[in-house]
């Protein structure tokens, strides 16, 4: 076979090395970086194109133009920082990515931006009620409610204002929360009157009875809001004003001093145990059947008698008749014998009674004024002996306990020599 020739193969490789003019083709348009960033539409994406949505949002923009009237408006157009994130993204996606690179849309788009805020005050009308006779712009100004004048008798802490039981007469009338709400100015003064008053009879009652300590108001007063949980008077407020004074304030297992103040001859001062717990009852049975003597003695004190039964005569078995027959102590008391106990038991109307206390109830004139603080301080100081003999029953002290049953024996042996001789 004939070999080609040099010549042929130097033609082909310089054939070969030369550039061979490449065919003319239509140049590409060259696309920016925002129209390269920008993706591609799909078929499955929204009808709506990116430039709708633009414009969607110039026209509510535009449009919300009239809403601007409001103080939080001036107060953006003010102050350029935006108030929530929301705003802050909205912000940013229009300033600083266009979703179209045409001269017209950057042009239009920062025509959006630079848009002043306009007020429209013909909408202005609409914050009023249809059929309301005032115009736009009136002030309309409420006066504050006011609490009573005080009048000829100053406020004092030592006594009873007459406000305070008119307060007291006007709650029993409008016993509601819209009422007291309205009136809540005389409620603060009558409420800060009663309260200085209870400071002042708390001194004496601390003087008068050592044993009650002084306790702050707020740990004896009784509060006006009525537990209407399990009652069918659904009334929310008390009519009176009340507090109790024991050794530990108005709660606890200790007998205590009770006022009541209320009008229409409502006020009422007492004292006692009023259903104490199963365990105190059966103690204070137990002791009026082992040593009976002890509580008709003291019942039948002079200033008990006095004072909480009518000025009865001396003798225990008045006196005892009468304080079975208080209103609080016989309203509670059983109509059997207790358990434990024999029907004809010497002392069967005093084992009956579940309440062991005294009170009396006081005329409006003797409880309001300057008089009104020393009837109180009388009537609880002729409870002393009562409240006393309760306490060292239910809760007796250590010397207390040992002296009461060295008088009882020593009263024991001189029934015991009486019946020798």
């Amino acid at each position: 076979m004939a070999r080609p020739s040099a010549r042929t193969t130097a033609a082909s490789g310089a054939r070969s090395t030369s550039k061979r003019p490449a065919p003319e083709k239509a140049t590409p348009t060259r696309q920016s970086k925002r129209s390269r960033t920008t993706p591609a539409k799909h078929t499955y994406a929204e009808p709506d194109s990116n430039e709708d949505e633009n414009d969607k949002s110039t026209s509510s923009d535009e449009g919300n133009e009239d809403d601007s009237g409001s103080d939080f408006s001036d107060g953006d157009a003010e102050d350029p920082t935006p108030e929530s994130p929301s705003e802050v993204t909205d912000s940013d996606d229009n300033v600083t990515t266009p979703q179209t690179s045409g001269r017209g849309q950057r042009a239009k788009h920062a025509k959006q931006i630079s848009l002043p805020v306009h007020k429209k005050k013909s909408k202005e009308k609409e914050l009023w009620e249809p059929g309301s006779r005032l115009e736009v712009g009136t002030q309309v100004i409420i006066k504050k409610p006011k609490a009573r004048e005080a009048g000829d008798t100053p406020y004092t802490d030592h006594s009873i204002h007459p406000n305070t039981m008119l307060f007291l007469r006007d709650i029993a009338a409008n016993n509601d929360r819209q009422w007291l709400k309205l009136h809540d100015p005389d409620y603060r003064m009558a409420l800060q009157d009663f309260n200085s008053f209870l400071e002042k009879l708390t001194d004496q009652i601390t003087s008068i009875d050592e044993t009650i300590p002084e306790l702050p108001v707020k740990d004896i007063i009784f509060r006006i809001y009525r537990d209407v949980r399990f009652s069918k008077d659904q009334t929310p407020y008390k009519t009176h004003f009340s507090a109790a004074w024991s050794r530990t304030g108005r709660k606890g297992p200790y007998a205590a001093y009770y006022v009541q103040v209320k009008p229409g001859g409502g006020s009422f001062v007492g004292g006692g145990l009023w259903q104490p717990e199963a365990n105190a009852l059966s103690l204070i049975r137990r002791d009026i059947d082992r040593k009976p003597h002890k509580i008709k003695r003291v019942l039948n004190n002079p200033g008990v008698r006095k004072a909480f039964f009518g000025g009865i005569g001396d003798g225990e078995k008045k006196a005892v008749e009468a304080f079975v027959n208080q209103s609080s102590n016989k309203e509670t008391a059983l109509k059997n014998h207790p358990k434990g106990y024999e029907k004809d038991h010497k002392d069967i109307e005093l084992l009956r009674l579940r309440s062991f206390t005294l009170g009396t109830r006081l005329p409006d004139h003797e409880i309001v004024g300057a008089k009104g603080l020393d009837r109180i301080v009388q009537l609880v100081g002729d409870m002393v002996p009562f409240i006393t003999y309760l306490n060292s029953v239910v809760m007796p002290d250590e010397e207390t306990d040992d002296s009461d049953d060295s008088n009882g024996e020593e009263d024991e042996e001189d029934e015991d020599v009486e019946a020798d001789d």
